[in-house]
């Protein structure tokens, strides 16, 4: 893994990236792009973070590469959203976690080399040697509680996986719900989801899907659960693995929810890790340091740790870091603490209320490893 950071001075935007590059294998790079603020608009930011975009893709080192998903982090995303431009050939997301360090808009973006990309109707379908990686993004519904739209999203995106022969249980490998104000709208969610996947044959004896559940505020008003996802076609069933991490961390459906902490995914060049929403939490599921934003962070990334270990990973191998903090007071604190244990790894801090009012902070995170796995496809 290579991280480096590429700074566009005369846009105000620097480019924290990630590059996993096997000599003769597909190319996978992670960026998070930081704006200066410099006392504008909203327009103004966005226009130069944009640029920087396609100032990165022209890059020696992201020459000749697609976008396949991007994620804006907004301040406002109400007023915001209209003002995006989205582009046509990848899958776009924009969330209301607004940066904290000042600005008004973050973007992370997952970028490939060599692989043949299509968008349907927003579902971006990236194929090679033999996968299918289905990126679905920023969906959401209009009418409800979060319950209900949250039975609705589950339920229009499985006839959508059915549309490509794949099914929730064996395909989705990721999910991330928006809920907001999710100290009273996350219960909703969580009882939707729990009776949807028994449906689709989802139990604590077979297995749940890797996921975020956080507080983030969707552009439309109405919404009150925003869905995004990653599913995969193609592989056999022993590619993929759950971690758990038991000394730190119990199982999910212990205290309600059904998430799975961690999936590894196995092809024959490289190990995808993908690390869940993660707090500071025990083996018996209580919030552990409660109050203490330096202990909770502390024993997150113990825990994150423990599960990256699980899956034959470190920190060293983390393309990216998405953080969520409750309250933006401790982001000096949890910006120096992020600064001093991951001096290049890109990652943004957001705000963004954890599940738990008494979690102060939660991160997620992707990591990439070389591997050789005779029995797999290459990536």
């Amino acid at each position: 893994m290579i991280t480096e950071k590429i700074i566009f001075s005369e846009l105000g935007v620097t480019a924290e990236i990630s590059t996993f590059a096997p000599e003769g294998k597909i190319k996978e790079q992670h960026a998070i792009l930081h704006v200066e603020p410099r006392g504008e608009l909203f327009v103004g930011q966005f226009d130069r973070i944009y640029r920087a975009e396609q100032a990165l893709l022209a890059t020696p080192q992201c020459a000749g590469s697609q976008t396949i998903f991007k994620r804006y982090f907004l301040s406002d995303a109400a007023n915001q959203q209209p003002l995006v431009s989205i582009d046509r050939d990848c899958s776009v997301s924009c969330i209301q976690q607004p940066p904290l360090d000042g600005s008004k808009v973050a973007a992370w973006l997952y970028l490939v080399h060599d692989m043949s990309v299509e968008n349907h109707d927003g579902l971006v379908i990236a194929r090679h040697n033999g996968y299918q990686h289905l990126w679905k993004m920023g969906m959401h519904e209009h009418s409800g509680d979060s319950a209900c739209q949250t039975e609705n999203l589950l339920t229009a995106y499985e006839e959508l996986l059915q549309r490509f022969g794949a099914t929730l249980a064996d395909n989705c490998i990721r999910t991330w719900f928006y809920v907001r104000d999710v100290d009273t709208q996350y219960a909703g969610m969580v009882r939707a989801r729990r009776e949807n996947f028994i449906q689709q044959g989802l139990t604590e004896k077979t297995h749940y899907i890797s996921s975020t559940g956080i507080g983030g505020l969707p552009a439309d008003t109405r919404a009150l659960v925003q869905l995004g996802t990653y599913a995969l076609i193609g592989f056999q069933p022993a590619q993929q693995c759950y971690l758990y991490a038991r000394t730190h961390l119990n199982s999910t459906y212990e205290y309600g929810v059904t998430f799975e902490r961690g999936t590894r995914m196995d092809y024959g060049d490289r190990r995808h890790v993908y690390i869940s929403g993660t707090a500071s939490i025990n083996n018996r599921g209580e919030v552990v340091h409660v109050g203490d934003i330096v202990r909770q962070t502390e024993r997150m990334w113990e825990n994150v740790e423990a599960l990256l270990a699980e899956a034959d990973t470190t920190f060293d191998d983390v393309a990216q870091i998405i953080v969520y903090l409750r309250d933006f007071a401790d982001y000096d604190c949890v910006s120096r603490m992020f600064a001093q244990k991951f001096p290049s790894t890109p990652y943004v801090i957001t705000l963004a209320p954890v599940c738990r009012p008494t979690w102060l902070i939660e991160m997620e995170c992707v990591a990439i490893r070389q591997c050789n796995n005779p029995d797999f496809r290459d990536f």
